[in-house]
């Protein structure tokens, strides 16, 4: 592995500015967790080991370099697996738009299957997926998809090279797949409610082929206290530090906090600190997922909701307290912060996996039936933070016969 990252920053460069080769990106999701920094990279190696032409393949971490330092749990797995982190290849380090203008991108999306909107203009570039979560494309001719609800991406990328190049797997990348499907299947643990037969038929099968990897439950507890070290973070690197986004309607950021939801709700000047996240960052609303986990490696997870409308805030919480598919188990938690809507979890194994569709079906019917537009309120005056310029949230008012860019703009000239 260490070689292939060589030589695909060396042909990379060798190639990025004159006519070339098409370049194959393989792509994880935009939290860049563990799971789609190493299903990346394993799956750019079988492509590049298997695929022949004349295509570069390069695995492509879906961050900003300096969000690295971030994704302690993936620095940790790095160092254990003795790859330098220099050898990777980040978002602000390739443009994809040239790529694409000049006809020479293909992308592989892996550990996700539908492009962000703000990748949109990608979308004609992408030719295969291979993906755990909900499936929202279809297989075409061009591109195919492979969806399936297994406990990780990793997973289905181990099946991929067992089945069609064995010979690939050396102990280096073997460890690498396996702590990620270890870790994502919170230690093949039934209780926590990820692992599926697969992914234990895949943990069994590398421990089989290379019995020198570390015993599962110690890696387990190495990469978890990586995980949920967030010692001398502050509250925005907290933030980015695992988060998916949506849009419609409204801007959506689905943090993962991996703190306690009471620990998180007496953060100093908490309010003011999501303020200037969200002004910064343009988003008009957080739906923040804490965990945490009791002595038996059980999750404990939990909700805080922040928006300066709380008419945005009421109708979402409203949403995720009705539904079904699955169920969360809602119960309102104690905050007394006045624009932060907290709520105990009661169905401890729904993760954010499983909360981003519940999430997308919510702006879906909004952007359908104008459901943010049925309260009439007047716009909330939020406190001013330190840091932030702040000073009112455009969705107060809801969205009667007039789009979200008119809203901002009426409220920017008050």
């Amino acid at each position: 592995m260490e070689e292939f990252l060589r030589s695909c920053r060396r042909t990379l460069q060798e190639n990025l500015d004159r006519a070339g080769p098409d370049v194959h990106v393989v792509l994880g999701n935009e939290a860049c967790d563990v799971d789609s920094m190493v299903s990346a990279m394993a799956f750019a190696y079988f492509l590049f080991k298997t695929a022949g032409g004349d295509s570069l393949v390069l695995p492509l971490m879906n961050i900003r370099q300096s969000d690295l330092a971030l994704r302690s749990d993936i620095v940790f797995l790095l160092r254990r697996a003795a790859l330098p982190q220099h050898l990777l290849l980040f978002r602000d380090q390739l443009d994809l738009r040239a790529l694409r203008r000049a006809g020479r991108l293909r992308l592989s999306l892996v550990d996700h299957n539908v492009l962000p909107s703000s990748d949109a203009d990608l979308e004609g570039a992408v030719v295969e997926v291979l993906d755990h979560h909900q499936a929202e494309r279809k297989p075409s001719p061009t591109c195919p998809v492979t969806v399936e609800m297994v406990g990780s991406c990793a997973t289905l990328v181990t099946e991929r090279i067992i089945k069609e190049a064995p010979q690939i797997l050396d102990q280096q990348i073997a460890l690498l797949l396996y702590a990620t499907v270890v870790l994502d299947c919170v230690n093949m643990a039934a209780a926590a409610g990820k692992v599926t037969p697969k992914d234990s038929c895949y943990v069994a099968e590398l421990e089989a082929r290379f019995p020198s990897l570390p015993p599962r439950g110690a890696l387990f507890q190495e990469l978890q206290k990586a995980k949920l070290d967030v010692s001398g973070l502050n509250m925005e690197q907290m933030l980015l530090k695992d988060m998916k986004a949506v849009s419609g309607s409204l801007n959506i950021a689905i943090p993962v906090i991996y703190l306690p939801l009471e620990e998180l709700l007496q953060t100093a000047e908490l309010e003011e600190e999501l303020s200037a996240f969200c002004h910064k960052s343009g988003f008009d609303l957080l739906l923040m997922m804490t965990i945490s986990f009791t002595d038996r490696e059980e999750p404990i997870r939990e909700l805080a909701v922040f928006s300066h409308s709380s008419t945005c805030r009421e109708q979402v919480s409203s949403y995720l307290q009705r539904a079904q598919s699955p169920a969360l188990g809602l119960s309102p938690a104690p905050c007394l912060h006045p624009l932060i809507s907290a709520f105990h979890q009661g169905n401890a194994v729904a993760s954010r996996k499983k909360l981003l569709p519940l999430v997308q079906d919510f702006l879906r019917e909004c952007d359908g039936a104008g459901c943010l537009g049925d309260a009439e309120e007047e716009p909330a005056v939020p406190p001013t933070p330190t840091n932030s310029l702040v000073d009112g949230c455009p969705l107060d008012g809801g969205l009667p016969r007039i789009t979200v860019e008119e809203l901002r703009s009426k409220f920017d000239d008050l």
